[in-house]
C-alpha cells in the first residue's frame, strides 16, 4: 500500500551521511546499511552533484570528488539505500563552482562593481539570474533523473548571493532594469529606495529558481519528483539570505529545513517553535524533516567529533513536541568519533514505536504569535537582532517558561485561522502591510484578543514611517514621536544611566501587575515610547527616570514621572481584551531574562484570554508545553490512507466536541537546567508534576504515559481531568483518551 503514497507524505525518519571528498576510497556503505536498521529510518539523502560531484557526469566542468576516481559513488550508496527499502532524495549543492568552471562561462558569475568575480574558499559565487541557474542546473537535474531516477532533491545552498553583496553582472543589470526601469543600486543601503525595491526583486528571483527546479523535475520524473532548497526556520534570521519563507513554505508539500542546533540567544525550546511556525505557514499537517546536527554544534563547531548526547537529544525532544521529522545528519563516512553514531538511536526508535500519535493531528494551543518576514528585512535592516530577534524571542520564551501554549503565525494567515484563536500577540511587528493591518483590526473587532508591543503597524510595506499608525488609532493609542531611555545597542556598563531605569507602580494595581504587590519599583533598562490614549485603554504605572547607579552613594531615585506609561490596557466595544507595551519589555527579556519581565509578558496574555488555556502544570522546573487533538477514527481506520494528509485543521475543530473522538497529546519536555546556553551534558529529573485538563463533557479517560509506560484510568473532578505525573527525566508525552 505504501507504493502508492508519494515519498514526501510517508517517509517520517530520516538518516543523511553527508559525504566528503574522500568518503569513496574509505567509507564503509556495509555500515550505513546497519545504521539505517538500527535507526529505523525510511530515507535517506545522498550528495550527488553541484559543487562536488560523486557520479560520472557527462558535463565536465561539474567538479568530481577528489577520490572518485572511475566510480558511481552515488549509485552504489543510492542502490544500497534502495536494497533496504528507502526512499533516496539526490543531495545538490549548487551555489559555486571552480576556476575552470567559470574561465568557461564568465558571465555565469557574481561580480563586484569593478567586474571583479566573488570568491569564496578558492570557488566562484554563481549567479542566481545567469545561465548557471536557467540552463546548466535544470540540465544537470535531468541527467541524475534520467540515471538514477531519485525520489526527489534537496539542496543545501542555493540561494546565492546574500543583501549585503550586490552583482553587478550583466544578466543583474539587464533583469533588474526590466523588472523596475532602474539600475543596480550602489551599495547596500536600506535608505535608497532604489536599493530596497532590489532587495525585493532579489526574493522574487530565488523564488522563480524554486518553481523553476519543481518544474524541471516534474516534468522528467513525474509529478512527484520534488525539488526542495533547505530553508532555516527563524523569521529574524539575520543571515541576508533572499528566502521569501511565505512563499516558498505555500507552495511546499514538505519541507527540508536546516536549523541544525540553538545558538546563543535560545534554548532547546526553539526547535519546538521550528516545526510550529514551518508548519502553519505551509499545511499543519505537512512533514519537517530537519537536518540535526550529531557533530558539535554551538559557539564552537566540530564537524567530525560528536555532539554530547544530551544536547543533541535535547534539540530532538524540542522538534518532536512542534512536529518536526528527525533527520540524523553525519559528516562524512568516517567513524573515528563512533559516540555520535550511538546518539539517534534511541530516539528514532522510540519515534517509529509512538509514530501514530506524533502525526494527523492539530494544536490546540489558542494564542497565535503573530511573524511578518518583512519586518526582520525593512524594519530590522542592518540591527535585526536588536530590532527584531529581541523582542520576538523575549515573547516567545516568556510563554515557553510560563507554560502557556501557542502557536507562531504568519500575519497573513489571521483569517485563515480566525477560528482557531482567541488571541494575537504582535511582539514589535513594525512592518504590516495595509491588508495586514486590516486583518488585524477586524480580529479586534470580531472580538479576538491582543497583546501588542512598541512600534507595531508604524511602518510600510517597505519600512518607511506611516504618516499614522492606523491599528494604534484603532485601539485609542497614540505615539506621540518621542521616547524615553534607549532601544537598541545597551550596554551594561555601570556609567550608562540609560540601562538603569524603571518602571513605577503606581497605588492603583492592574491585573498586569499582579506579583509585584510588595514593590514600587521595577527594573526596567529599556526604551519606551511617549504615548497616550483617548480611547478604552488605561494608562498602567509610571517611569522613572534614568540615575547615577556608582558610585553607589550616588544611586537614588531623582525623578519619577507617572504621566509617562508603561503599558496601556482595556476592552474593546467588541469585548476585545487588549494591552499595549509602550515599554520594550519584550526586548528586554530577550536581551536579559530578568524574571520580572517574563511575569510582566504573562500576565498581559492571562489578562486578555477569554478562555481558558488547553491545559494547565502545576510543580517545579521548566516544562515546555505542546498539546495536540487528534482524531481517533481517522488513526484507527484512515492511518495508511493518502487522504489524511491533505485534510485541514477546519474539519478536526468541528469534531472536538465529539468526545467519543477526543484523543489529546500532551508534550511535556523538561528543560530544567538546561535554558543557559553552552553544552548540554546532564538531564535534572523533576517530580510531582500536576497536569490539569478540560474533561470535555466525558467522566472518564484513559491515559498513557509514552515514555515511561504506565497507563491509567481517571474520572472527572468538576469538569476536569487532573492527571499526577510523578517524574520526568528528559520528556514525557501524555495521550489521554
Amino acid at each position: 500500500m505504501s507504493d502508492r503514497i508519494p515519498w514526501y507524505k510517508r517517509v517520517k525518519r530520516w538518516g543523511q551521511t553527508n559525504l566528503t571528498e574522500d568518503d569513496p576510497e574509505r567509507n564503509n556503505i556495509d555500515f550505513w546499511r546497519e545504521q539505517w536498521k538500527r535507526t529505523k529510518v525510511q530515507g535517506v539523502i545522498v550528495n550527488c552533484g553541484g559543487i562536488v560531484a560523486y557520479y560520472p557526469s557527462k558535463f565536465g566542468l561539474q567538479y568530481r570528488a577528489a577520490t572518485l576516481g572511475g566510480r558511481d559513488y552515488y549509485d552504489e550508496f543510492a542502490t544500497a539505500a534502495r536494497e533496504e527499502g528507502l526512499a533516496v532524495i539526490a543531495r545538490m549543492d549548487i551555489n559555486r563552482a571552480t576556476e575552470e568552471f567559470y574561465q568557461a562561462h564568465p558571465d555565469w558569475f557574481c561580480v563586484d562593481r569593478d567586474g571583479k568575480p566573488y570568491t569564496t574558499q578558492g570557488r566562484y559565487l554563481s549567479c542566481v539570474n545567469s545561465g548557471y541557474y536557467k540552463e546548466y542546473i535544470p540540465a544537470v537535474l535531468t541527467e541524475i533523473i534520467e540515471k538514477y531516477h531519485p525520489e526527489g532533491f534537496a539542496d543545501n545552498s542555493w540561494k546565492g548571493l546574500g543583501r549585503n553583496q550586490i552583482c553587478y553582472c550583466e544578466n543583474c543589470k539587464r533583469l533588474f532594469m526590466e523588472k523596475t526601469g532602474l539600475k543596480l543600486p550602489e551599495k547596500s543601503d536600506f535608505e535608497d529606495p532604489v536599493y530596497r525595491k532590489w532587495v525585493r526583486w532579489n526574493y522574487d528571483c530565488r523564488t522563480e529558481n524554486w518553481d523553476l527546479f519543481n518544474e524541471t523535475t516534474q516534468r522528467v520524473g513525474g509529478e512527484d519528483c520534488l525539488w526542495f532548497g533547505m530553508i532555516h526556520a527563524d523569521p529574524a534570521n539575520a543571515d541576508g539570505a533572499f528566502v521569501d519563507m511565505k512563499a516558498l513554505l505555500n507552495r511546499s508539500k514538505f519541507i527540508f529545513t536546516d536549523h541544525q542546533s540553538r545558538d546563543t540567544l535560545n534554548g532547546f525550546e526553539q526547535n519546538h517553535e521550528n516545526g510550529e511556525l514551518l508548519r502553519m505557514a505551509a499545511d499543519e499537517n505537512v512533514i519537517v524533516p530537519e537536518s540535526l546536527a550529531n557533530y558539535v554544534r554551538g559557539d564552537r563547531t566540530f564537524r567530525l567529533t560528536a555532539n554530547p548526547y544530551e544536547e543533541t537529544r535535547m534539540w530532538s525532544l524540542s522538534g518532536c513536541a512542534g512536529g518536526i521529522s528527525p533527520w540524523y545528519h553525519h559528516i562524512g563516512g568516517g567513524t573515528r568519533d563512533k559516540r555520535q553514531f550511538e546518539t539517534p538511536v534511541p530516539f528514532f526508535n522510540w519515534h517509529e514505536e509512538n509514530e501514530e500519535y506524533l502525526y494527523d493531528r492539530t494544536s490546540l494551543a489558542n494564542i497565535a504569535v503573530l511573524w511578518n518576514q518583512a519586518n526582520s528585512v525593512f524594519y530590522g535592516r542592518d540591527q535585526v537582532k536588536e530590532r527584531v530577534s529581541l523582542p520576538w524571542r523575549g515573547m516567545l520564551a516568556a510563554l515557553h517558561e510560563e507554560r502557556i501554549p501557542f502557536l507562531p503565525v504568519h500575519v497573513d494567515d489571521i483569517e485563515r485561522y480566525e477560528d482557531r484563536f482567541n488571541t494575537l500577540i504582535l511582539p514589535d511587528v513594525a512592518v504590516l502591510s495595509d491588508a495586514q493591518i486590516d486583518a488585524v483590526i477586524a480580529a479586534a473587532q470580531r472580538g479576538t484578543n491582543l497583546v501588542i508591543t512598541g512600534n507595531t503597524g508604524s511602518l510600510d510595506a517597505e519600512g518607511e514611517p506611516r504618516s499614522e499608525n492606523r491599528l494604534l488609532k484603532t485601539l485609542g493609542i497614540t505615539l506621540k514621536g518621542t521616547h524615553q531611555g534607549s532601544f537598541f545597542s545597551q550596554s551594561s556598563n555601570w556609567e550608562y544611566p540609560l540601562a538603569h531605569t524603571y518602571l513605577h507602580l503606581t497605588e492603583e494595581r492592574h491585573a498586569v501587575l499582579d506579583g509585584f504587590e510588595d514593590t514600587e519599583i521595577i527594573g526596567f533598562g529599556g526604551g519606551l515610547l511617549d504615548a497616550e490614549s483617548d480611547g478604552p485603554l488605561r494608562p498602567i504605572g509610571g517611569y522613572v527616570k534614568p540615575f547615577p547607579i556608582y558610585p553607589p552613594e550616588f544611586s537614588w531615585i531623582r525623578e519619577i514621572d507617572d504621566s509617562i506609561h508603561p503599558i496601556f490596557a482595556g476592552t474593546l466595544e467588541s469585548g476585545a481584551k487588549v494591552v499595549y507595551f509602550a515599554a520594550d519589555i519584550d526586548r528586554c527579556y530577550g536581551r536579559n531574562r530578568l524574571p520580572d519581565h517574563r511575569k510582566l509578558l504573562a500576565n498581559a496574555v492571562r489578562f486578555v484570554m477569554s478562555a481558558d488555556l488547553p491545559v494547565k502544570v502545576e510543580g517545579n522546573g521548566y516544562i515546555d508545553l505542546a498539546i495536540y487533538h487528534q482524531n481517533v477514527n481517522d488513526c484507527r481506520s484512515d492511518r495508511q490512507s493518502d487522504s489524511r494528509n491533505d485534510r485541514r485543521s477546519g474539519s478536526r475543530n468541528d469534531r472536538r466536541s465529539d468526545s467519543r473522538n477526543d484523543r489529546r497529546i500532551l508534550h511535556m519536555n523538561n528543560l530544567s537546567g538546561a535554558d543557559v546556553f553552552g553544552y548540554c551534558h546532564r538531564i535534572l529529573p523533576v517530580y510531582d508534576l500536576t497536569v490539569e485538563l478540560p474533561a470535555n463533557g466525558c467522566e472518564k479517560a484513559q491515559v498513557k504515559f509514552l515514555v515511561s509506560g504506565k497507563q491509567t484510568e481517571i474520572c472527572a473532578v468538576d469538569g476536569k481531568f487532573v492527571i499526577p505525573v510523578e517524574k520526568i527525566e528528559d520528556h514525557e508525552v501524555l495521550v489521554v483518551e
